[in-house]
């Protein structure tokens, strides 16, 4: 009864936990915001015209090619395929189209209409015939060598031209824009072929998945080299945009570019972030998104040199264009200086002063009425009053250029600054100032914040002026337009709040009232730097008096990374927003995250912070939900080690679910997280590079933030989980396979035959090996997963047919053997053996009705010992079910191109497949008596745990070094069975 109890037990504990895998599973698949992203219409018919490239290119590379966008009409007038514009190479992604090109270049073909065909951008696409590059690394370099020819056959068709292009700017989606960073690996590549690199949703700091080690050597070469060569690459300027929490293939704090800051030629921006458009992408949307593609073309059109006709080779403007579009958009064209000194209209305008330090601005309902233009002074506060910022918004004001810096002569003279020194005396401000209306255009530094202009200026910085002056002009249209102003303190309007524990799921709560005077307020979330801690924040706004409507605009605010999220909701109204981060915060920053909110006067607010359990398994799985393999992997070891030492200290073997009771976290975390201590030693690292160890896993994941000793723990949980349950499924599945296998095979008694290498298994073994070496190593070892599966099968029905002849036998203790096919005569004569045995009227007159093909006699002990070996089988069959999924990418990429290449190469898989295809040779004959009388028994159940603790050291991020571990575990067993 207690065994019964504490099995339900654990079985309750692992549907818990399998339960909160499935909400983190479920919460990163499906719980997230909706897709705003607007389609990207084509007003012609797209056409794809492929460039015809040298015939030793296309020999080698067969299955690539290089196409140029165009449409319909223009298509048609530029047949010849010869460059007119200024390129551009658009760089697919794993499993991608050529064809994605099409929203920029219909979009940026729209706007050199616009502009009367000034000048135009020439799109390019590479197919890669939509190869899994994320998956199997092996054809990386082999994309950038044809990328790199690619480049030079497209700047050869502008030869002739005036101001030929010498160079072009790459977008690359998803893997493309690793492949555009890799360009500059080669030896014989020129950095200034390329000027400006663009990347949609990759993967720049690693691999989402390291399934074979190409991937990460590729990886490391072009990261080294970045890193390496900075000062020398720094005139090549990227930019980076992760999707958010809608990309669930790639997170965004993959999609930074690792550097070490030396100079400022990258951005790295997540697209919720990004102004007019503030929206969360997945990873195929992030190419079409409308609001993205838009920002990216009016970007492309900003950088051209409108001497040359060609992308601007300034390095400072590049900066300053992307800053605009993608990080700050001021509405104020971004070639513009951001502080220029302009002059006011005279006669035509009207001058107000505003002598209190909270102003409002509504226009009246019919802009007619308004003067052509307006002007109103605020006086910067002096230096005794305790004001430390200028806030002002504006809602619907249609100019772009509103507010300016002056210094008031007198009542009707304003002048702006014209040289940088400060101004102490009025005689001294005469001498650099005209006596006209002139003043310092700050439109550069305002904000668009959805449908607010917001400056937030700090009044210190601008102490050489003396006024601010905001510029209302008359509305085009009949459109009210709203101006609000107010000078405030920041300490004043500044609340801090700790964040509530992460393991209070969700029952303790924080609570901030905030009664509004003003027009911005902050929420600072103390100790909130953390990728595995998500919050709900509820915003409630209740206001007594409103005049029209109003809305406000709340923003979470990161300040080491540009990865906000911005939120508009009308008043009042209740509002809730799921805050987690990207990217944890690095160790030298002390900053906070805050709750920016925009709020309306005479208003009060209620914020509720508590800790989502949902938000965050979500994050949990988000970040290492591509780890749980390893420690599901490291469960079923542990199970095998501990089936084999039951094995050969009782003489039988463990179901597997009583099995992995043995599974604990503190067998193997411990061990691993005490070796990463010690290698903060110079001795212990000696020691390691002695052994020729590789790195440990866990000190790359720490160097990210994202790991944890509490974490670990938690997914090795995970792990027991998911293999307790999948054993249940797997076993309830062979049962009813086996089944239906008994329908049309006739199911045979388990021999104990010593032959474990027999004719037709090495002939077997033979054709895989040839298999292996002609095609792909993953092919072989999909053909031996199958077979052992069917041996399996065929094991599970004879066991149950076993089981069903001893039901047919009478319960008395002393029967011990059982007849199958023998006489009275055969009977009596063995009998002697261990007991009484039954008469012959007792046995069925036909034992062939039984359907088995069995020798005479069956024993208690043969249905042990079939059963005992059904049960290693079994396990083995979990363990081959993973080197199943681990060569499923390199199987699929060898299947796709099959008509290209018969043989893979490089093939990841051919050392382990050969490895296990010997070792399963001799697996699939072995049996349960073989392996209790090996010398090696003791050895390798030990050696298990070893096993385990190694691969949670070096296979938890280098996914693809699991199938070795498990190749090196299932060959002691093969050898247990031979010695």
């Amino acid at each position: 009864m207690a065994g019964g109890g504490c099995s339900r037990l654990s079985g309750i504990l692992q549907g818990i936990l399998l339960a909160s895998v499935g909400l983190g599973v479920w919460d990163v698949l499906f719980v997230y915001e909706e897709n705003k992203c607007s389609m990207t219409y084509m007003f012609e018919y797209p056409e794809y015209l492929k460039i015809k490239i040298p015939k030793k290119l296309s020999s080698q590379y067969p299955s690539y090619g290089l196409y140029r966008y165009k449409e319909k009409n223009s298509a048609e007038t530029h047949k010849e395929l010869k460059g007119t514009g200024i390129p551009v190479l658009f760089l697919p992604g794993n499993a991608g189209s050529y064809k994605q090109v099409r929203s920029l270049g219909s979009v940026a073909l729209r706007k050199a209409e616009n502009i009367h065909n000034k000048f135009h951008f020439d799109f390019y696409s590479i197919d890669f015939n939509e190869e899994l590059v994320a998956l199997y690394g092996g054809s990386l370099e082999k994309q950038t060598k044809f990328v790199h020819a690619c480049i030079k056959v497209i700047l050869k068709s502008y030869k002739g031209q005036k101001d030929a292009p010498s160079n072009v700017a790459i977008v690359g989606h998803s893997m493309g824009g690793i492949v555009a960073r890799a360009l500059f690996t080669l030896p014989n590549f020129k950095s200034t072929l390329i000027s400006l690199i663009i990347t949609q949703a990759t993967p720049h700091v690693a691999p989402v998945l390291i399934l074979d080690s190409y991937l990460i050597d590729f990886y490391a070469t072009v990261n080294n080299h970045w890193i390496l060569n900075e000062e020398t690459l720094r005139n090549i300027t990227i930019l980076s945009m992760g999707g958010g929490f809608r990309d669930y293939q790639v997170r965004s704090g993959l999609t930074i570019v690792p550097s070490i800051g030396l100079y400022n030629n990258t951005l790295n921006v997540v697209t919720s972030a990004v102004p007019r458009a503030w929206v969360s992408t997945d990873h195929l949307c992030i190419v079409w998104c409308k609001e993205l593609v838009l920002a990216t073309v009016r970007v492309f059109f900003d950088l051209v040199d409108h001497n040359t006709n060609q992308i601007t080779m300034d390095l400072k403007k590049r900066m300053t264009v992307l800053h605009h579009h993608f990080v700050t958009y001021s509405e104020k064209d971004s070639e513009d200086n951001p502080e220029t000194l302009v002059s006011f209209p005279g006669s035509a305008a009207t001058w107000s002063e505003i002598k209190t330090y909270k102003w409002t601005y509504n226009s009246p309902q019919i802009s007619a009425r308004l003067p052509k233009a307006s002007y109103f002074i605020l006086p910067l506060p002096s230096e005794e009053e305790l004001y430390s910022n200028l806030y002002c918004r504006t809602t619907n004001l249609e100019s772009s250029n509103w507010i300016y810096g002056c210094t008031l002569i007198n009542q009707s003279v304003c002048a702006g600054k014209a040289n940088p020194f400060p101004f102490y005396a009025l005689s001294d401000r005469l001498k650099y100032f005209t006596v006209s209306q002139e003043g310092i255009d700050l439109t550069g530094e305002a904000e668009l914040l959805k449908m607010y202009k917001i400056v937030n200026f700090n009044v210190e910085k601008y102490r050489s002026f003396s006024h601010f002056v905001i510029h209302v002009s008359k509305a085009r249209v009949n459109k009210q337009f709203r101006v609000e102003c107010e000078y405030l303190t920041t300490k004043s309007r500044t609340m801090s709040t700790p964040i509530t524990n992460v393991l209070s799921f969700g029952a303790s709560v924080h609570r901030v009232l905030i009664n509004s005077t003003g027009l911005i307020h902050y929420v600072q979330l103390q100790d909130f730097n953390k990728i595995h801690q998500a919050f709900e924040i509820h915003v409630e706004s209740r206001c007594q008096s409103l005049h029209g409507k109003r809305a406000d605009v709340y923003r979470f605010h990161v300040p080491w990374s540009h990865e906000d999220s911005v939120v508009t909701t009308s008043v009042p109204s209740s509002t809730v927003i799921y805050a987690k981060l990207h990217r944890a915060r690095p160790e030298n920053d002390s900053s906070v995250p805050e709750l920016q909110l925009h709020t309306t006067r005479n208003c009060q607010y209620e914020i509720t912070i508590r800790t989502s359990f949902c938000q965050v398994l979500g994050q949990l799985i988000r970040f290492h939900g591509v780890y749980l393999p390893t420690y599901v992997v490291a469960n079923i070891l542990l199970v095998f080690g501990r089936q084999l030492i039951h094995l050969y200290n009782e003489g039988n073997c463990l179901d597997f679910t009583i099995a992995l009771h043995a599974a604990k976290p503190y067998k193997v975390i411990p061990f691993v997280n005490l070796a990463a201590f010690l290698l903060r030693y110079e001795w212990f690292q000696d020691v390691w590079s002695i052994l020729m160890l590789p790195e440990i896993d866990i000190l790359i994941l720490n160097e990210q933030g994202i790991s944890s000793s509490a974490i670990s723990i938690l997914l090795f949980l995970f792990g027991t989980a998911i293999v307790y349950w999948s054993g249940i499924f797997f076993s309830l599945l062979l049962k009813q396979l086996s089944s239906l296998w008994s329908l049309f095979q006739r199911p045979s008694v388990v021999k104990k035959e010593n032959g474990l290498i027999s004719l037709p298994s090495s002939c077997v073994v033979i054709f895989f090996i040839i298999i292996i070496w002609t095609t792909c190593g993953a092919v072989a070892l999909v053909f031996g997963y199958f077979l052992y599966l069917l041996k399996v099968i065929s094991l599970q029905a004879s066991v149950q047919a076993m089981k069903g002849i001893l039901n047919l036998a009478p319960r008395a203790e002393t029967v011990e053997k059982i007849p199958t096919s023998s006489s009275v005569k055969e009977e009596e004569e063995e009998g002697e053996e261990e007991g009484t045995f039954r008469a012959a009227s007792d046995f069925p007159e036909e034992p062939d009705q039984l359907n088995l093909d069995c020798p005479k006699w069956l024993s208690l002990s043969d249905v042990d010992d079939a059963v005992d070996t059904l049960k290693i089988y079994i396990t083995i069959l979990h363990l081959l079910n993973w080197m199943m999924l681990f060569s499923a990418p390199s199987f699929i990429y060898w299947l796709k191109n099959l008509r290209y290449a018969r043989r893979l190469n490089p093939d990841p898989c051919d050392i382990v497949a050969t490895i296990l295809v010997l070792t399963m040779g001799i697996l699939i004959n072995s049996h349960s008596m073989l392996v209790k009388r090996s010398k090696l028994l003791k050895y390798t159940a030990r050696i298990q745990h070893f096993l385990v603790i190694a691969m949670a050291a070096f296979g938890l991020v280098h996914l693809y070094r699991i199938p070795y571990f498990i190749t090196f575990s299932l060959a002691l067993y093969a050898l247990c069975c031979l010695i």
